[in-house]
């Protein structure tokens, strides 16, 4: 594994960047079968979740096979990199890669400190009660609502959440109050357009609990590098193409024209931004048997409960 640290516009950390080799399957696997797909870590179904195009949602059934794949964070590292996003992000980057059972395969990653999902929607609401609504309720089986949030932005638990009044919550809940609250590890996965809860469900329920900002960790794809260099000369293209057109104005109605170095020179650090930050739709392996074998896991794992819709 190759990494580097990305940088926003600014010049400060921005996210790390993953270049993952020799890993052609990941241990927590998207496998599809036409609208449904299955979650598997290491051969155990995780989720199934039907895509339902009518109501624009999915619906799914978790089971109770999921299993972190960051070990326990001692207290003590939790002070040790207390408020340091890139401090995280490089450990679990070593925990994420060191599993057996993380998303990660052959591919290039980022792993940031997401924003995204903060103050989306309900800026006037606690700390709570905005993240209570960000996650998606139901277990064994819920709906993911792509309507109501507009895709994208629920969270997803891949475990039932913990109670806030049980003991890892309630040590949990004492370094939300200190400050030290260690990150919650999200994955954008985007045939559901939901983020999953990779690691982290107890700290998430003490920061709800406690009403504090929870700290984040987003994982997604990104750019792979052997698509950068051809994508850094478009944008480079598009650039002198710009300049080139502001050229022609000047050249017909006169100086009060600008030279458009301002206004491309913004695109173009855009453009060059989004090649190390911009998410990638999730890869997804057919699932061998297709739609059929979907159908036999579903009953398997539901004992013979017809919830999915078709």
């Amino acid at each position: 594994m190759r990494r580097s640290n990305v940088t926003g516009d600014d010049g400060t950390w921005a996210g790390l960047s993953l270049d993952i080799q020799d890993r052609r399957r990941p241990g927590l696997c998207v496998l599809s079968a036409g609208p449904r797909l299955l979650i598997s870590q290491q051969s155990r179904p995780v989720l199934l979740a039907e895509v339902d195009e009518q109501f624009q949602g999915v619906e799914f059934w978790r089971t109770e096979e999921y299993r972190s794949c960051i070990p326990p964070l001692r207290a003590d590292v939790a002070r040790a990199l207390a408020g340091s996003a890139e401090r995280w992000a490089h450990r679990f980057a070593q925990y994420l890669i060191d599993s057996s059972g993380s998303p990660l395969h052959e591919d290039r990653w980022l792993l940031s400190a997401q924003s995204a999902l903060r103050r989306r929607h309900h800026t006037d609401a606690s700390h709570a009660e905005y993240w209570s609504s960000m996650l998606v309720e139901g277990h064994p089986d819920g709906y993911i609502d792509w309507f109501v949030h507009s895709g994208s932005w629920e969270v997803l638990p891949l475990r039932p959440m913990p109670d806030p009044g049980g003991s890892r919550v309630k040590a949990y809940r004492k370094q939300a109050r200190e400050g030290v609250l260690p990150p919650v590890l999200l994955w954008w996965v985007s045939g559901l357009d939901c983020h999953l809860i990779l690691d982290g469900h107890a700290r998430l329920a003490a920061a709800i609990a406690e009403s504090v900002e929870p700290p984040l960790l987003h994982l997604h794809r990104s750019v792979p590098r052997n698509d950068l260099a051809v994508r850094v000369d478009d944008a480079v293209g598009l650039y002198e193409r710009e300049l080139a057109r502001f050229a022609e104005l000047r050249a017909v109605h006169g100086p009060a024209v600008p030279d458009g170095a301002a206004i491309a020179g913004a695109q173009l650090v855009r453009r060059l931004h989004d090649l190390d930050a911009a998410a990638q739709l999730t890869w997804a392996w057919p699932l061998p048997g297709g739609q059929a074998q979907w159908r036999r896991i579903a009953g398997e794992v539901t004992f013979g409960q017809d919830w999915f819709c078709g």
